[in-house]
């Protein structure tokens, strides 16, 4: 018989897509918990009505995190036994969470994790990249501008040996993320996309930048959300020639292209973006920081 669960707050990791994925452990603080937070409560149901959980239920989600949150602490002061799941992996990772954890720990409530499946360790793992240096940076953003920028700061970033960098992509946005990585990188880099992990049409595709890009182009339509991994190359600060070999920036591809095609720079930059399948506005801007880099 199972040991009468105690008060607390538990951090219980969910399946990310084989419901076979979940723990012994986790099934008994579901069961025992006097209230289970959910991100979405539809898509837990499905998962208590699976293993016959009737444990009631509530929304804790980023739209009401604070509010339902604060109600929470309130209900742990008083001796309560609450769980967090998220709709699948661990709760506080690119999910809802870490602010209730910090709110629980000021107010002296034991936070108890309960371990189980994560996406971004599963890819890893299974990656083929490096796992003695790892660095997990979430969901990178979704406006063009800002994640070309944040993928320019990470090439910039010094690095005494290779190191793997893990994202969680959307089907929707992974070929721009993909060619945006061969831009700032270069052709050469070596990636990983993961989709469907767990799942019946789990994958694996492993190669260059180019070759993943260029395969998933293929296909008619790209479907299941993506850990995608990338192996940043070492870069030794202050090193002249680091950047140059892992990156060609756009005013040196603009310059080659006016030189051997005899362009002006507008009809450079307008051939620059159909090879690199970006628009020519985004190549300009891109231009334009690199010359105020220079400055």
């Amino acid at each position: 018989m199972s040991e009468e669960l105690a008060p607390g707050l538990y951090l219980v990791a969910t399946p990310i897509g084989n419901l076979g994925d979940i723990t012994l452990r986790a099934l008994e603080i579901l069961k025992q918990a006097d209230r289970i937070a959910c991100e979405d409560t539809r898509q837990t149901q499905k998962l208590l009505n699976h293993f016959g959980i009737v444990t009631p239920s509530t929304s804790f989600h980023e739209h009401n995190e604070r509010q339902r949150g604060t109600e929470l602490i309130e209900e742990l002061k008083s001796g309560a036994r609450i769980a967090v799941v998220s709709d699948a992996g661990m709760p506080g990772i690119s999910d809802p969470g870490s602010w209730l954890v910090n709110a629980a720990i000021a107010a002296g409530v034991p936070v108890i994790p309960i371990p189980g499946a994560n996406a971004a360790l599963s890819a890893l793992i299974a990656s083929g990249l490096p796992t003695e240096q790892f660095h997990f940076l979430g969901f990178l953003p979704e406006k063009a501008g800002a994640r070309r920028t944040r993928l320019e700061d990470l090439s910039a970033q010094p690095r005494e040996t290779a190191e793997t960098l893990i994202f969680y992509e959307a089907p929707h946005r992974i070929a721009d993320t993909l060619a945006d990585l061969e831009s700032v990188f270069g052709p050469g880099l070596r990636v990983v996309a993961a989709r469907e992990l767990t799942k019946l049409h789990e994958e694996f595709l492993r190669g260059t930048v180019a070759e993943v890009r260029r395969d998933l182009a293929a296909r008619d339509r790209i479907r299941g959300e993506f850990v995608l991994l990338i192996e940043a190359p070492a870069k030794n600060p202050g090193s002249p020639g680091v950047d140059s070999q892992t990156r060609e920036t756009i005013s040196a591809r603009v310059a080659r292209l006016q030189s051997e095609s005899n362009l002006d720079e507008k009809e450079a930059l307008k051939r620059l973006a159909r090879e690199l399948g970006q628009s020519k506005s985004e190549l300009y801007r891109e231009l334009q920081r690199e010359r105020a880099r220079r400055k």
